[in-house]
């Protein structure tokens, strides 16, 4: 008697929709019936243990492939002994992601805006080491999720505050301003980033006078800042399209200026309207890392791929794309979820 009431709700709406009951039994049925076999080869079956290609002899997944593999696939060919090096960098992002989280921070909205445009500098003056006077590690030899990192957090931390700009360059009422801002926005926007990433690595190059050489890293970073600035200014501009005309006249009705209209009145409230879309780019700009493949950069995918050619591992590449598959996943659902906090902090 006591279960009663909790089974007749659940009755009366199986009798009630008979049809979506039955999909969501069959959508039940399928999805156990794909993911049994899946947990049998990634973990029922699999191999953890051992040093060579002979540990795995069980028929499942071979996960030694990716233990033996774990530190070319986290920082490429950078020298294991200077390993120290992007742990540095790794802890000065977590450091500087500390605002982000404590709200309460003093100087907070000071602090953010250097740290997002320091933080770039800093990354690279510790990888490289020549210009701390320490030992020169080429950027060729950074790969892996070191790399991936670096251009996602380098890209995302310069294409934000850029696509701010260039919004408020599109909605400008100088005509000079509005047709720069909108002709760098449509251009880029017109072309895949693919060929943008072959132009920074290959034509660029060719136009620049004998003797002048830069960095292909850095050429590919100015190529995806660029890229994702412009989508990224399409979306500030939608939140901005969505304040009400009141809040402009309330501000000029207290006498602000332009810039202080949009540092305190107008940006925060369209970045908080455009959260989703905001995290969303970045997400796409995370997994579009690894298109620099295609260049002659090894990151995380690019790492995997090389390692699942050697001889010795033929045949071990479904694991690697899985565990490749798995750390861009985990990366983008904790992009995601932060959103999501943010989102309902600021509703309150």
């Amino acid at each position: 008697m006591a279960t009663a009431p909790l089974v007749q709700p659940w009755r009366r709406w199986v009798r009630a929709h008979p049809l979506q009951a039955a999909l969501s039994l069959l959508g039940l049925v399928l999805g156990v019936y794909l993911l049994l076999p899946a947990i049998d080869w990634a973990i029922l079956k699999a191999d953890f243990r051992g040093a060579d290609r002979s540990a795995c002899d069980s028929g499942g997944a071979c996960w030694v492939f990716v233990k033996v593999r774990i530190e070319q696939f986290m920082l490429g060919f950078y020298p294991s002994e200077l390993a120290w090096r992007p742990l540095l960098t790794l802890g000065l992002w977590l450091l500087g992601m500390v605002p982000l989280f404590w709200h309460h921070m003093p100087g907070r909205w000071i602090v953010v805006p250097l740290q997002f445009l320091l933080l770039p500098f800093l990354s690279w003056a510790v990888l490289d080491g020549s210009w701390l006077g320490w030992e020169r590690i080429e950027s060729a030899r950074w790969g892996g999720l070191l790399l991936t990192l670096l251009i996602a957090s380098i890209g995302i931390s310069l294409s934000l505050p850029l696509g701010i700009l260039l919004a408020l360059g599109r909605r400008s009422r100088l005509p000079v301003i509005k047709w720069l801002a909108v002709s760098f926005i449509e251009v880029w926007r017109g072309v895949p980033l693919i060929a943008v990433l072959f132009m920074a690595s290959v034509m660029l190059p060719l136009f620049l006078p004998p003797g002048v050489e830069i960095d292909k890293l850095l050429r590919c970073l100015v190529g995806v800042t660029l890229f994702t600035s412009a989508y990224m200014a399409e979306v500030i501009r939608g939140g901005l399209q969505a304040i009400p005309k009141g809040q402009y006249e309330a501000a000029a009705a207290l006498n602000l200026s332009f810039f202080q209209t949009m540092g305190l009145v107008i940006l925060p409230q369209a970045l908080r309207k455009v959260i989703p879309g905001i995290v969303n780019t970045f997400i796409g700009l995370f997994k579009d890392t690894s298109l620099v493949l295609i260049v002659g950069m090894f990151d995380l995918l690019g790492m995997v791929q090389a390692a699942s050619t050697d001889p010795e591992w033929l045949g071990m590449a479904m694991e690697g794309y899985v565990f490749a598959g798995f750390v861009f996943w985990l990366f983008s659902f904790a992009m995601s979820r932060y959103s999501l906090r943010l989102e309902q902090r600021l509703q309150h």
